[in-house]
């Protein structure tokens, strides 16, 4: 199959598959987004070669913090207790996660440690937190992810017209990420701030400076998450983080811009 091609397609997929979770049923993205955080946790093990049972711990972890704070916002039946239970499977399997780097050798139990919080941090914490934007309404959880595909496609529209003129464009981080240019940066940006006009006046977001600040603080975070994951990338040597998305990469690859923008966004909603 032509490359374009299934790009198309597992793209359309993608955005269908979001989309519709967001729109349909909390069921249905609880289950999708448990599904991503575990895989992404995964994959972040395996591209820094931790062990199997530290990767195992670490996904079971990522997949009960997901699954608790799902629980507490969309199925609120279960008993209080239920919910504490959860949460002290959590800090238990956690405190056994950092113990077993010890039987690996003092050399690599730093290292192992903050492989095992990062995926906790950075991966599960950030995903979860979806949760809790779903809660507070589905438009504006929509918003977070059509803001960073705008985002994305201004800066390659702009970066790749200004890359034609005769002088070029500037290149943000080459040694990062080549094709990043500064121009397509604040390209993105007004993308970001166009598209949260539009929030505003298709009632999505109520007011108009707020919609902007929250847009424009997305494509911010989103940009420095996709920049993060292709610095870290590139310190292990690899294109991808894997081959969850066929002709888009891995599951980090689909969602780096998520790791920085959807809790810069929950913290966004807690102010405003």
């Amino acid at each position: 199959m032509n490359n374009l091609i299934k790009r198309t397609l597992f793209g359309a997929l993608y955005v269908g598959l979001v989309v519709t979770s967001i729109l349909v049923d909390p069921i249905f993205f609880g289950v999708l987004f448990l599904f991503v955080t575990i895989y992404s946790i995964y994959e972040y093990h395996h591209l820094v070669a931790s062990s199997k049972m530290v990767s195992i711990l670490s996904m079971v972890l990522g997949g009960i913090l997901f699954a608790s704070v799902w629980v507490l916002h969309f199925y609120q039946s279960l008993p209080l207790r239920g919910i504490g239970y959860m949460a002290a499977g959590y800090l238990v399997l956690l405190m056994l996660a950092l113990m077993l780097p010890m039987k690996q050798g003092v050399d690599t139990t730093p290292s192992a440690w903050a492989h095992i919080l990062i995926s906790q941090v950075m991966i599960a914490l950030p995903f979860t937190l979806m949760n809790s934007i779903l809660d507070d309404g589905k438009y504006i959880l929509l918003a977070l992810f059509i803001t960073i595909w705008i985002n994305d496609t201004g800066a390659y529209v702009v970066g790749c017209s200004t890359a034609k003129l005769p002088k070029g464009n500037h290149k943000m981080s080459p040694h990062i990420s080549p094709n990043k240019s500064w121009e397509g940066l604040f390209g993105g940006f007004a993308f970001a701030l166009l598209v949260g006009f539009v929030f505003y006046k298709v009632g999505w977001l109520p007011c108009l400076w707020k919609a902007l600040v929250m847009c424009l603080g997305i494509a911010i975070a989103g940009t420095f998450g996709d920049l993060a994951e292709s610095a870290f990338k590139r310190s292990i040597g690899v294109k991808d983080s894997g081959n969850f998305l066929p002709g888009h990469g891995g599951a980090l690859d689909r969602f780096d811009s998520l790791l920085l923008a959807a809790p810069l966004l929950y913290v966004i909603l807690l102010i405003l």
